[in-house]
């Protein structure tokens, strides 16, 4: 067991370091036509190829986009990237098509789901489609939603390790006790984030085969984070006492895909999964790079999915679980509890008290006193300070604030007047890039351009604090100097910067 981290944390003086942890989102959502149903255009052609694009890909449906920010140890790096995304992707779609705000797909006819099925442009993914269209319908893959990824400081890590040298045999076998820890945390503690953002309180017709309609007759919290949503079939024996250990947790994915109860690791859909390492049995010598968080909805209340205010709440809040010991002694029975916990939270009616508000209370009682002990900023106080005052009242939650947009059991009104809306605000933002408006129009015209494309891009300093670009394709980099730049057509001097860019589609 991990104990006494937060005192070693203070010692070694590492919390403004923890504070820097890398983090990263994968934000997913759909193209909509002007009635609000799913797009039946082809994916943007001007989007580079899915085979290689790092930022811009799709997913089960061609409607379906994913979202992908580099890791940065800031929020406002993370954020703005992702708001640079949402832009490009908003002007690199048809006029008549717009981006569907809400975790639940739009109402789904029979044209609708017959499109999906025959409509595929990953010929490299079409088999491992074709059989989770065959085992889990289409309906339940349209899901959406944000996946939030998270890695600890390597110079934090090796820090504590001098702290544990006697209780483990490796920095690798402390580095996967401290990851695996906080995935265990995550689950045991599914449920607080089911009712912070929760915010999928119906579903439309055609989920599930109107299936939702009988079990669940009133709206709830989040039907995505319910057994009715994103999740493996019981038959596929993945429950949440898998993580109960590392070696559990690799033996219970390696037996399933042996077995073939699931296709691959791609097809496990726990709330938690570890990252960075090819093969399963890697994990036990090369060890868990990060964690990637499956559990959050996307917000209709802000136009890039999750807010500033979530970001820095649910930073803080991974710091808490990392230090939080778990008892190996029940550890399976605590999960197995927690799984229902979180079922029942994300089914109970959003605007009433939730069954554990006073375990949330305590909780933030503790958030708190940790935040004042590592004298945390004065974002993450102000985050904690408002996500406090969300337990106690749950009309404030996303998932309560939308029971007042239900009109005849559906949010489709909703859902598409608010894609309109954001995207007549990208489109007729006074700077191409808004995030980077700073910077020259002919700046902005070359990175946007660069994202389309698929090529990584960084905005750097050099030591005069001039602006820098770097572009990075295919293992090359080139720099380019934003003061100098004078480019009259981005898309020709990109592909005479890169030339195996027009052998790439």
């Amino acid at each position: 067991m991990l104990t006494n981290l937060l005192r070693y944390i203070k010692e070694e003086g590492v919390a403004e370091q923890l504070y820097h942890s890398l983090v990263g989102v994968e934000v997913e959502e759909h193209r909509i036509n002007n009635e609000g149903r799913l797009s039946r255009k082809p994916y943007p052609q001007n989007l580079g190829s899915r085979s290689y694009h790092p930022y811009l890909q799709s997913d089960f449906s061609e409607s379906m986009s994913e979202l992908i920010t580099d890791p940065n140890p800031t929020i406002g790096g993370v954020l703005n990237q992702l708001d640079i995304l949402q832009t490009v992707l908003h002007r690199s779609i048809k006029d008549d098509e717009f981006i569907w705000p809400l975790s639940m797909p739009p109402a789904l006819i029979s044209g609708d789901t017959d499109f999906i099925k025959t409509h595929f442009g990953r010929p490299k993914y079409q088999e491992y489609r074709d059989y989770l269209t065959k085992k889990y319908g289409i309906s339940r893959k349209l899901v959406t939603g944000v996946h939030l990824n998270f890695s600890i400081p390597e110079p934090v890590i090796n820090r504590l390790y001098t702290h544990y040298e006697d209780k483990f045999k490796s920095l690798v076998e402390f580095k996967n006790a401290l990851y695996f820890q906080l995935a265990q945390n995550i689950v045991l503690h599914r449920w607080l984030i089911t009712y912070l953002f929760g915010a999928s309180p119906i579903a439309e017709k055609g989920y599930m085969n109107d299936v939702i309609s009988t079990l669940v007759d009133h709206p709830v919290r989040s039907i995505r984070s319910s057994l009715y949503g994103y999740v493996n079939n019981p038959e596929d024996r993945i429950d949440a006492t898998m993580y109960s250990s590392l070696n559990n947790y690799i033996d219970t994915l390696t037996n399933a895909i042996a077995d073939k109860r699931l296709y691959s690791t791609a097809e496990f859909y726990g709330p938690v999964r570890l990252r960075d390492q090819q093969s399963l049995k890697d994990y036990r010598t090369k060890g868990i790079s990060y964690l990637e968080l499956r559990i959050i909805d996307n917000t209709p209340f802000t136009p890039n999915g999750i807010s500033r205010h979530a970001m820095y709440f649910l930073k803080f809040f991974l710091m808490y679980l990392l230090v939080t010991p778990v008892d190996p002694a029940t550890i399976k029975q605590d999960l197995t509890a927690a799984f229902d916990d979180n079922n029942k939270v994300a089914l109970e009616s959003p605007d009433q008290p939730t069954f554990k508000m006073a375990d949330g209370v305590k909780i933030f009682d503790e958030l708190k006193e940790m935040a004042q002990s590592l004298h945390a900023h004065s974002e993450q106080l102000q985050a904690l300070d408002d996500f406090s005052e969300v337990m106690t009242h749950p009309e404030l939650t996303a998932s309560a604030m939308l029971l007042p947009h239900i009109k005849d059991n559906s949010l489709m009104t909703f859902g598409t007047e608010v894609a309109k809306k954001w995207q007549h605000d990208r489109v007729n933002a006074p700077a191409l890039l808004p995030i980077m408006g700073r910077l020259s129009a002919t700046s902005q015209q070359l990175i946007f351009h660069a994202i389309q494309l698929g090529i990584r891009y960084y905005v750097v300093r050099d030591e005069d604090g001039e602006a820098l670009l770097m572009l990075t394709y295919d293992n090359v980099t080139q720099v380019v100097y934003l003061k100098k730049l004078t480019v009259t057509d981005p898309i020709k001097y990109l592909y005479d910067l890169f030339p195996g860019l027009s052998q790439a589609k």
